[in-house]
């Protein structure tokens, strides 16, 4: 992770309680925490503010994450290279939609089914990520 700056992670969920849980939660581990509820906002704020990871949904209104994860990764050198971690509420095995996602070319870097994980689960998976990728 960064040494001099602190780490900035955007949470694009719809569902507020989650949003608010992930945000509290990283900000407490000592994350700059921007938030969205919709893809079309995630994006604008992913390309202006441009944070080490995104924690992005993939069912929401307005755009869902997987279209905005295709505009990002299609959009500059930034959006291609961005850690981003998606979320859903789909129960199907991680190996399944991993399968599904990652047959564009628009691969995310990790997935999680939200039940099947807890927090602490989650955040110690971004400090295992943003630690293999040069902020």
């Amino acid at each position: 992770m960064k040494k001099n700056k602190k780490t900035t992670v955007l949470i694009v969920e719809d569902e507020l309680i989650i949003n608010k849980t992930y945000a509290e939660e990283l900000r407490y581990d000592g994350f700059v925490v921007l938030t969205a509820t919709n893809g079309k906002d995630g994006l604008k704020i992913a390309l202006a503010k441009k944070p080490d990871l995104i924690l992005l949904d993939i069912l929401m209104p307005v755009m869902d994450g997987m279209t905005m994860m295709d505009k990002l990764r299609n959009k500059n050198t930034y959006g291609k290279h961005v850690p981003i971690v998606l979320l859903s509420n789909l129960s199907s095995s991680e190996e399944k939609i991993m399968q599904t996602i990652t047959n564009t070319n628009n691969e995310p870097t990790s997935f999680f089914v939200k039940s099947d994980w807890d927090l602490d689960d989650v955040v110690k998976k971004i400090k295992s990520i943003l630690s293999k990728v040069e902020l």
